[in-house]
């Protein structure tokens, strides 16, 4: 079996956060941390170390994780990028054999029409594709944005979506990426969706998607989380990191209109009372939940 390193490099004071990321997409992590390493002796047994070792920066560290050849590398790797990128650490990301072209390109090997809820349908841009009666489908291209509907937090977003957005909805979606969640919104009848991402690139796929879609009520724009909100919406959706949907819980209240509705994914099991009880705090409530493979989606309304 061939499996590809997936390393991501950082500042020392971030290996934390960086680590916390990894670890969302698996548990075998490498940890590269050089920070406790003494002058040519290890401090705990008293053996000579390795040149190369003693003289490894100390103020860097890295992460990596191996991917196998059965897993979908380039959904990763993006998913990698939108998680740090919204995380706000700066890093460096590196894959052992594998080239940028062969990244872009490698998406159709994997990505093939998806049904997600009871009837919505995820398609590739280069996929011929007759939908059943009754069937949405959404075209995606996701080029180096996060969100094709392969990964388990944003199928239980959609399916959320589906299950709890209002007719004539306005509809706000934090850290878009390929604009997946704000299209379905659009073509499952919300009025007006905003598409807020803090990655211009991620913005500029997701403009590329609407356009392919054919829907026009959909504003794609750069910002950092909800700093770009403007007024009420009726549903709020976010399908980022743990920490980040913390962070968001803040002031999310303030755009919500009256009987609004929260719908977040992106939650690992582990963190999972964390995001829970960050919105109980804000007075908010849990009305409805899914999980696949130890990642969770909840969906709030305030109490």
């Amino acid at each position: 079996m061939e499996w590809t390193q997936l390393r991501v490099e950082c500042d020392i004071k971030d290996l934390d956060t960086v680590t916390a990321i990894m670890s969302m997409i698996d548990n075998g992590l490498m940890i590269e941390d050089y920070s406790d390493v003494a002058e040519g002796v290890n401090a705990i047994y008293g053996e000579l170390l390795d040149k190369e070792l003693i003289n490894k920066d100390k103020s860097r560290a890295a992460v990596s994780v191996y991917i196998s050849q059965e897993r979908n590398l380039s959904e990763i790797m993006s998913a990698v990028k939108q998680l740090i990128e919204n995380s706000g650490v700066k890093t460096e990301i590196s894959t052992s054999g594998l080239s940028e072209k062969d990244w872009a390109e490698c998406w159709k090997k994997y990505y093939k029409p998806i049904e997600i809820g009871e009837k919505l349908v995820i398609v590739p841009m280069w996929e011929d594709y007759t939908p059943g009666l009754g069937k949405v489908t959404v075209k995606m291209d996701p080029g180096m944005a996060f969100g094709t509907g392969t990964h388990e937090t944003t199928a239980l977003c959609a399916e959320m979506i589906e299950k709890h957005l209002p007719e004539n909805a306005r509809v706000l979606d934090v850290g878009t990426g390929s604009g997946i969640l704000a299209i379905i919104c659009s073509k499952l009848g919300a009025r007006e969706v905003d598409a807020l991402d803090i990655d211009e690139n991620a913005v500029r796929v997701a403009k590329e998607n609407c356009v392919a879609n054919g829907v026009s009520n959909i504003n794609c724009r750069q910002s950092d989380l909800i700093a770009d909100a403007k007024g009420k919406y009726d549903v709020i959706c976010a399908n980022i990191v743990a920490d980040i949907v913390i962070r968001m819980s803040e002031n999310v209240g303030s755009f919500l209109a009256t009987g609004g509705t929260v719908i977040v994914s992106g939650i690992i099991e582990t963190q999972a009372e964390r995001v829970l009880k960050a919105f109980s705090e804000k007075g908010f409530v849990c009305f409805d939940k899914a999980d696949k493979n130890d990642w969770n989606a909840f969906v709030f309304k305030k109490s």
